[in-house]
């Protein structure tokens, strides 16, 4: 992870690449990843979606990329970030906020590094005090008083957030509480779009944070019940309650096709699929 030479780690020679920040996102949402922990296709199986099917069936692991008015903020560091940043052509992300400390969400974080290079600075990492503990837990070298002896490691500055609404990159973020199965873990509303992957059910005092929404990204793991996620039949229950023009799936699994799934989704409800972008307006 940050155990590489340093002739290949430009910062570590004090010499920094040209950078090139790449697209400019502002004023909308980019979904970077939509499948669930272990990604689709899944290794080794057999099944028709994952053996055959088309572009939109390829989901890397969950994430989404916001474009504020201050700069970008990323949701979560998949295992898949450094392909996910690539394929999308973007070069900066100014914070990283995240919705909880599972692997799929948190195992990526190495990545930041050469956004940090090219930067200048450490990165903001906006969080719950469990996802903190696990990123100084998983990731120990980034804090060691000792400097590493050869390579770099993520820059890191953590800002500690709740339930409590609170402003970044020039807009207001507005938490919302979910369960994900015995976990509390977090989604978020910007303005009218409100984004809740990794949640099994919407606790009371959630739902009226949910009213008025464009849009809203919702777990949606496959058609049977799950511990921890919504099955297909929960989400739509939850997307008609809501009530929001648009409401997109996320967190999907190998069982849930999206060109057959989507033909039988109701008006107003989709699958989402990696590379999707819509306005946060």
């Amino acid at each position: 992870m940050s155990d590489h030479a340093p002739d290949t780690d430009p910062a570590a020679q004090g010499v920094r690449p040209p950078w090139h920040p790449g697209r400019d996102l502002t004023g909308r949402l980019l979904f970077l990843g939509t499948g669930t922990s272990v990604g689709v296709p899944l290794v080794g199986c057999g099944c028709d979606t994952c053996l055959r099917g088309g572009p939109r069936d390829v989901r890397t692991r969950t994430s989404i990329l916001v474009g504020l008015p201050g700069g970008h903020l990323l949701v979560d560091t998949t295992p898949d970030l450094r392909s996910q940043l690539l394929r999308e052509g973007i070069g900066k992300v100014d914070a990283v906020l995240y919705t909880h400390d599972h692997v799929d969400h948190v195992y990526g974080l190495d990545d930041v590094r050469p956004l940090c290079f090219h930067s200048g600075r450490p990165m903001r990492v906006l969080c719950e005090e469990p996802v903190e503990d696990r990123i100084r837990k998983a990731f120990d070298y980034a804090f060691s008083t000792v400097p590493p002896a050869g390579g770099g490691v993520p820059r890191l500055v953590f800002e500690r957030i709740g339930t409590a609404a609170f402003e970044i990159l020039g807009a207001r973020v507005v938490p919302l509480r979910l369960a994900h199965g015995p976990f509390d873990v977090l989604g978020f509303r910007f303005g009218d779009v409100a984004y809740c992957t990794d949640t099994s059910g919407i606790p009371d005092a959630t739902w009226p944070l949910l009213t008025g929404l464009n849009v809203l990204v919702l777990d949606c793991l496959r058609h049977t019940r799950h511990p921890t996620h919504l099955s297909l039949e929960e989400a739509l229950a939850v997307a008609d309650r809501v009530g929001a023009q648009r409401t997109l799936l996320t967190h999907l699994s190998h069982d849930l096709p999206h060109e057959a799934t989507n033909a039988r989704l109701p008006a107003g409800v989709e699958l989402a699929y990696d590379g999707l972008e819509l306005p946060l307006g």
